[in-house]
């Protein structure tokens, strides 16, 4: 680390010491430069320095931040990708890999596109039906989906409360049906649900007195916006033209997906062997592009927190603007300490460094689908996420979130959910939770050999990994007995985030993890596994790409209506 500063330390001094010369030199010799170089020219010259000067700060950032063997490998891996993906152009290498990607797309075909009897729709029937049809089609469907969650056998996907909040969700979503908060003057009642709601929240992270925010439709929506202001921020307050997030690899998908809608770079930080942000990284990586840091508290893989303190401390003296993605913490963080009465390393609003705060009130806040919380320490921020215009001759415009029109029954949902539940019944939810996540790792830890746990995790997110077995293949080997546990990447390792579901079906998941591992690695012969063989696939230098045709596959499959012929 100390060479490396020094190395960085040296190059800035140079870097400087060239400029003042060759200013001096333009200021001596400008008179001569003016008659000998024709504007043209010396308009070229100007791009050829600014490119020259793109290129050694780029340089200069990724070398000082990664130090010199991390970038030289990232190049050599895009030079490796670049050529495969050529050649996998080629007629007959392109052949033979789309019949294989066409093989698979049938497979996630006869998975997926699949209808029950009796409920077949590909276009708008000639008369409507009655209500009795439609409750009996509707049942026929619902209670596919039912059997498959019910269960407690997925990693998180359901939040539910249970079967009294479903009918008070389902009775407020009647009640307000047709508000949108587009329309505050026609939906009084849904614009102070809203704000309500937001206040709760703020509460919850200890945000100040000038703490404000808004709903959002879920995490991704959040992290979107919390994104989009800092960038926004940085070109009004800074006159960032080329803003970047730095933020650690097991930062939220979401993250990735902001970068790439709002042109932004995305410098993503190394772990420590705690599974958490390098801290040393993030400092070297700062550079006057950077607009926004993000930890999480926890990351989505594997359930750890990242050291937030420190990143407060970094945003303060950088001035930059800190964003904790608390998605999936939820109501499950924000209740910890008072559940257990020891107190988590700091992570919210209490630290003066934090300035945004992400949370989903529709998963340990067991509210409907759709409902999540952007936070900000004060309106400063907020500000830059709304999208404002007098110019449209439709009106004068303004929007707080992305979407124009927003289902008020959501918000309704949402706020009558919190009132029933209360603070009571989420410190009860929060025990049982946390209880039963601290049973699966002790299980892991101290019953079954094959596997480790990731990380140090407090929360409600368990993930392993093995150097014994494939935890892919063991994954796989679970689904058979019905379990939908989270698989993941670098390290191989899967995942179980527990809900309120998962409580009274931990102790069956340790008996099955336990006869599944242990199977597993008395075999000796090697087992196919689908999703192995995808990760491989995913992870390989050179047919990675293929991996994303695969997922590009399957997502055009979601919205087929029937199988290919």
């Amino acid at each position: 680390m100390c060479d490396l500063a020094a190395l960085a330390d040296t190059c800035k001094k140079w870097a400087i010491v060239y400029t003042i010369n060759v200013l001096t030199f333009l200021r001596k010799n400008a008179e001569q430069y003016a008659h000998t170089r024709s504007k043209f020219d010396q308009i070229e010259d100007w791009i050829c320095l600014y490119l020259l000067y793109e290129v050694v700060h780029e340089l200069i950032v990724v070398f000082y931040g990664y130090g010199p063997i991390k970038p030289l490998a990232t190049a050599y891996k895009y030079v490796v990708r670049s050529v495969t993906r050529f050649l996998l152009k080629l007629p007959l290498v392109h052949r033979k890999v789309q019949a294989q990607i066409d093989e698979t797309r049938v497979t996630i075909e006869t998975q997926f596109v699949n209808k029950p009897e009796g409920v077949d729709f590909s276009e708008i029937p000639a008369k409507g039906l009655s209500a009795r049809q439609l409750k009996s089609k509707l049942d026929i469907l619902a209670g596919e989906e039912a059997a498959t969650w019910q269960g407690g056998q997925y990693s998180g996907a359901v939040y539910y409360g249970n079967e009294a909040i479903a009918k008070l969700q389902a009775d407020t979503y009647r009640e307000f049906s047709f508000a949108n908060q587009l329309h505050p003057d026609a939906f009084p009642s849904v614009r102070q649900m809203e704000a309500e709601v937001v206040s709760m929240v703020l509460k919850l992270f200890h945000a100040p007195d000038s703490g404000c925010g808004t709903t959002t439709s879920g995490g991704t929506e959040s992290l979107l916006l919390a994104c989009l202001a800092a960038r926004e921020k940085a070109a009004a307050e800074r006159g960032v033209s080329e803003p970047e997030i730095i933020a650690p690899v097991s930062i939220h998908a979401a993250v990735f997906k902001a970068a790439k809608y709002f042109k932004m770079k995305l410098r993503l930080v190394d772990l420590t062997d705690d599974f958490t942000v390098d801290i040393g990284q993030v400092k070297r990586l700062i550079n006057c592009n950077t607009c926004l840091l993000m930890g999480s508290a926890p990351n989505f893989p594997y359930g750890t927190v990242d050291n937030i303190q420190a990143l407060s401390d970094i945003a303060i003296s950088h001035n930059l603007p800190l964003h904790v993605d608390c998605c999936l913490g939820s109501f499950v963080i924000a209740y910890y300490s008072k559940v257990f009465k020891e107190a988590l390393a700091p992570f919210d609003f209490a630290l003066p460094g934090v300035t945004s705060i992400s949370c989903d009130t529709h998963k340990y806040g067991f509210t409907p689908k759709g409902s999540s919380v952007i936070m900000y320490r004060d309106p400063s921020y907020r500000k830059y996420q709304y999208f404002i215009t007098s110019e449209w001759v439709g009106g004068l415009y303004g929007s707080p979130t992305l979407a124009g029109s927003r289902p008020g029954a959501i918000t309704a949902g949402t706020w009558a959910t919190m009132l029933s539940i209360g603070d009571d019944g989420y410190k009860k939810s929060c025990a049982e939770i946390i209880e039963a996540s601290r049973k699966l790792r002790d299980a892991i830890e101290n019953d079954i050999p094959e596997l480790d746990v990731v990380g140090d995790p407090k929360l409600s997110v368990v993930a392993f990994k093995s150097d014994q077995i494939n935890v892919h293949t063991l994954n796989d080997i679970l689904s058979k007995r019905g379990w939908h546990l989270s698989a993941l990447q670098k390290p191989p390792s899967v995942h179980l985030c527990v809900t309120r579901l998962s409580v009274p079906v931990i102790d069956k998941l340790i008996t099955d993890l336990k006869e599944c591992a242990s199977e597993l690695a008395d075999r000796n012969e090697k087992i196919e596994s689908d999703t192995a063989q995808l990760y491989g696939v995913a992870n390989s230098l050179t047919v990675n790409s293929v991996a994303d045709d695969i997922i590009g596959a399957f997502l055009d499959v979601l919205y087929q209506d029937k199988r290919t012929e």
